[in-house]
């Protein structure tokens, strides 16, 4: 494969004279001085300061988006934000389809800085910059390392593959947004005579290879580690997000919407097995013991919750997460998307689970609630499709004998939480404190507010407390298992394929997937299994756009979205109304949003010195 070199207009570019501070930890250096390249890459202290601002951009994602929005969730079918029409506001301008290539306000967001919510080399969004300059700054970096100044051959080995591997989590994180990329493996040549000469898009499974290749290299260095152990080096490479990186990736590669009709399952599937055997080899495995059942109580799934919503100590019991941010202010549950709705101390709900999301789980029986090939027998999902095959749900009870990660994903009517010092109830029905309204940014859209990420007994009321907030976990392990079922069963090998799924059943205690399942009905289950595992961790946006073709779109999932209307009766019971939360389509459901467009600028530049149309389809 030919390797370009590339300058795009947006690199962030890493100022051309630097100084260090003399800081040990790699993470915590920085340059920000006046130095010369080489008087950087002369003294071992700045060598490691560089390898830290190679570490720079990494998102912090949930609740630090723009106007504290959890916004990719909110932009998928499993939520709606309250702040659907507030003016200035990422997705208000979305849903309202009036973002294009000039502005489009999740490429473009930045994210909160006010109150500890995004710190310094951290990011949010403006993803091409971002991503494109730490890819520059890697490149330059690993240009230099071979002749660096190092304390010893164990380091060198170690930042190298670091920055290798670096460079394949920014490649992953652009490949899903953006999709086809040129392949740069080295600093741009600003002499060149023609500087954009052979320059191109590389297929997504090109890009991907080269991914991988990097991954490989971070898997064969002797001196990466496995895992993490210190909070000092929270955050560093390791082999097992080498392993993580190319699970995602070759699943990406092998969907629909970028595999160019070509069939790569049995390739993914087997980059899936080979990672998770090795994980399990080196001591990843899923989280199911819950250690405080003080907090998480004594469910099926407070393991499932207290995993997802605690911070990996590393040292700890916690042998699933893989990769987490290392900054402790990724999701903000103080006043704003936990409960919100008139409580004392709080501003705004934020975005709400759709009824849509809580269809997805099934009963205790193990049935879908809903018949997954068609789940709604109209346009608007206000007709819902009930699977025939389920006996105990029941629209007029609809919480009742459901998978028990329903209780640890959405609060309902009903719920319990902790609010002021004191237990309270969820009043979700029309006239309750925590009603759905259709206007306003203090009440729910949907009838429902997410709880998954925060600690079930987090008081935020008067005592402001909100110092458990999470860094974001990038990959946890039952990811890993998720993708090799689908791989598996998109190849054909369907009994693996629900073996790896009901690993991740079975933690919460959900009855196996059944073995007559064809492998069209296998494949279906295990989808719908990753939108209820991985619910809120931003998988969704993602596995909505790649599982379409390249001229799909989102319309049946995500035009029309539905809440739950509650009316309280007098004798204590409930009639529940399903109701479409807008009387018009949600924009951002068109072909073109199965990819994030380049600037306008960028687009004609690129044109202007290639001859070639840079931009997605669609903008």
């Amino acid at each position: 494969m030919k390797y370009s070199s590339i300058i795009i207009s947006a690199l962030s570019l890493f100022t051309a004279s630097v100084t260090m501070t003399s800081c040990s930890d790699v993470l915590d250096t920085a340059p920000n001085g006046s130095l010369t390249w080489e008087e950087v890459f002369s003294d071992p202290v700045k060598v490691s300061g560089m390898l830290a601002k190679c570490y720079d951009k990494i998102p912090q994602k949930a609740n630090t988006y723009q106007n504290f929005e959890t916004l990719v969730v909110a932009l998928s079918d499993d939520a709606w934000s309250s702040a659907d029409a507030t003016s200035g506001v990422p997705v208000t301008a979305i849903y309202n389809a009036r973002h294009n290539a000039s502005s489009h306000p999740l490429r473009d967001t930045g994210g909160i800085v006010a109150n500890g919510g995004t710190a310094a080399g951290a990011a949010i969004g403006n993803y091409w910059a971002n991503y494109w300059g730490q890819i520059y700054n890697i490149n330059l970096f690993l240009d230099n390392i071979d002749t660096a100044a190092v304390n010893n051959e164990e380091e060198r080995s170690r930042f190298k593959a670091e920055a290798r591997l670096l460079r394949a989590f920014f490649y992953s994180e652009l490949v899903r947004w953006f999709g086809k990329l040129p392949i740069i493996d080295k600093v741009y040549d600003f002499t060149a005579q023609n500087p954009y000469a052979g320059m191109k898009r590389e297929s997504v499974k090109d890009v991907v290879d080269f991914i991988i290749e990097d991954c490989d290299y971070a898997i064969n260095c002797n001196h990466l580690p496995w895992r993490i152990t210190t909070a000092a080096e929270n955050m560093r490479m390791t082999k097992a997000l080498a392993w993580a990186i190319k699970s995602r990736m070759s699943i990406t590669a092998a969907s629909p919407l970028f595999n160019e009709g070509n069939d790569y399952w049995e390739w993914a599937y087997q980059i899936n097995k080979d990672a998770l055997d090795a994980l399990k080899a080196n001591g990843y495995e899923l989280y199911t013991e819950c250690q405080n059942t003080g907090i998480y109580g004594k469910g099926p799934a407070n393991a499932f919750r207290e995993l997802v919503a605690t911070k990996c100590a590393f040292s700890g019991k916690d042998h699933e997460t893989i990769f987490q941010h290392r900054i402790n202010n990724g999701h903000w549950i103080w006043h704003v998307g936990y409960v919100g709705s008139g409580e004392n101390n709080t501003a705004y709900c934020g975005a709400g689970p759709t009824q849509e999301l809580v269809d997805a789980f099934e009963t205790t029986d193990g049935e879908p609630v809903l018949d997954l090939e068609k789940p709604y027998l109209d346009d608007q999902h206000l007709q819902p499709n009930y699977n025939p095959n389920n006996t105990l749900y029941d629209p007029a009870n609809p919480y009742m004998y459901r998978d028990p990660r329903l209780e640890q994903t959405v609060l309902h009517n009903g719920s319990k939480f902790k609010w002021d010092g004191r237990e309270k109830t969820v009043d979700a029905y029309i006239g309750g404190k925590h009603e759905i309204k259709s206007s306003g940014r203090t009440n729910t859209r949907t009838g429902y507010l997410p709880c998954k990420l925060v600690k079930p007994n987090t008081d935020g009321g008067s005592g402001n407390v909100y110092n458990d907030m999470l860094p974001w976990k990038f990959y946890r392990l039952a990811e890993i298992y998720l993708n090799l079922a689908e791989a598996a069963a998109e190849a054909g090998h369907l009994p693996e394929a629900r073996e790896a799924a009901n690993k991740v059943r079975n933690r919460v205690q959900m009855p196996e997937l059944p073995t007559t399942l064809d492998q069209k009905n296998t494949i279906l289950r295990i989808r719908n299994e990753r939108r209820v595992e991985l619910a809120w961790e931003e998988h969704r946006y993602f596995d909505l756009r790649r599982w379409q073709k390249p001229d799909g779109n989102l319309k049946a999932t995500c035009a029309w979205l539905t809440a739950m209307y509650i009316t309280k009766n007098n004798d204590g019971t409930f009639t529940y109304e399903r109701k479409n939360i807008w009387n018009k389509e949600r924009g951002g459901a068109e072909n073109r949003d199965l990819l994030l467009p380049l600037s306008v600028s960028e687009a004609e530049r690129l044109k202007t010195n290639t001859g070639v149309d840079w931009q997605n389809p669609g903008w």
